[in-house]
């Protein structure tokens, strides 16, 4: 009924003094002051008004009314709580599945032995992550390797800002130099192109390919995953390859790595160890916070569907099972180290 104060026309109160409408809309309202047997008489005649001229209408039956309009909003109030609380199967569902998905990215995390390495940012681990699970579960990926290459250009050069990790074993097994493109910047990359013939890295998702003979010896195809930021990678011939100019001789006398033209160099004493870990289908990621990228890249953005060997029924992780005990075999060739095996050993 007090709705109707306010939306009903207000030609009838022209029959009544402005101050005469504000004491009988008050007396609605607040319940307070009293009316004259006058104005008591105009009161009815002016509520009957604005409730369609119901002629049965008295002031006890108004201050019923009233009454019942104060109980009813009373209950709505104490009820909206409630409503905007509830949410849908749905909504439900996604919330848990992001949860198992940011439990298990830092539950590897955790168990990654940092000790012999640079700590890698978790923030870069988790993008990493999330696309390398999605390219996985969209069969882009090797299922029997969980090697994933991970290059953070946020970092300076001189940096050892390639990490090669082992997901299964929860292992670093490279960490060294990584060059980025010479038209990206100098110490720093800054900008990156998906364009030929600008010489800059690209930002992204890769799958590793097969290797080759070339300028730089034993290099390693790459395929862009990200389209529109380094879909023509293969085109343009960014591979991985070693160079001689990614090594601490080069930084003592320029203050930073050599740089190529768009290609993840390592260094050349380390080129064949790594590419041989990391090809024929394998993740390699990118990453430079540009807003662009990831805002627009799918494998970064898209729900991760499924999480090999999670439990999706209690929300547990896999358990980790016994590691076998191993220990390194360093082969070493005019005071270089050629190779390096991995053995297990016996209890």
């Amino acid at each position: 009924m007090q709705l109707l104060i306010l939306i009903k026309p207000i030609r009838y109160c022209k029959r009544v003094s402005n101050g005469a409408v504000t004491k009988y809309i008050s007396f609605v309202i607040t319940g307070s002051g009293t009316l004259k047997k006058t104005e008591e008489a105009r009161f009815t005649s002016f509520y009957r008004y604005l409730c369609f001229n119901h002629k049965s209408l008295t002031i006890a039956k108004i201050r019923f009314m009233k009454k019942l309009v104060v109980c009813v909003c009373a209950y709505l109030i104490m009820a909206m709580p409630f409503a905007t609380k509830t949410v849908s199967a749905d909504e439900t569902n996604s919330y848990n599945d992001e949860t198992r998905v940011e439990n298990y990215i830092s539950g590897i995390y955790k168990l990654i032995d940092f000790s012999h390495s640079e700590v890698l940012p978790y923030d870069v681990f988790d993008k990493a992550c999330r696309g390398y699970l999605n390219l996985r579960n969209a069969g882009k990926l090797n299922t029997e390797s969980q090697v994933i290459t991970i290059c953070d250009l946020e970092l300076p050069s001189v940096n050892d800002r390639m990490w090669i990790i082992d997901l299964d074993q929860k292992k670093v097994l490279f960490n060294t130099y990584v060059a980025h493109g010479q038209g990206s910047g100098e110490d720093g990359a800054l900008t990156f192109s998906n364009n030929s013939s600008t010489h800059k890295s690209s930002l992204g998702f890769y799958v590793t390919g097969d290797t080759y003979e070339g300028e730089h010896g034993t290099s390693l195809h790459l395929n862009g995953m990200d389209q529109g930021f380094n879909d023509a990678a293969y085109d343009r011939s960014i591979v991985v390859h070693g160079a001689d100019y990614v090594c601490k001789q080069y930084i003592s006398k320029k203050n930073r790595i050599g740089r190529s033209w768009g290609c993840p160099a390592v260094p050349s004493k380390l080129s064949l160890p790594i590419i041989n870990t990391i090809k024929d289908g394998t993740c390699l990621f990118i990453y430079y916070p540009e807003p662009k990228y990831l805002q627009a890249s799918c494998w970064l953005n898209k729900k991760v569907a499924y999480i090999p060997g999670y439990s999706m029924v209690d929300n547990t992780p896999p358990q980790a099972t016994a590691q076998p005990k191993v220990k390194e075999i360093q082969y070493i060739t005019n005071g270089h180290t050629d190779s390096v095996k991995t053995v297990a050993v016996s209890n």
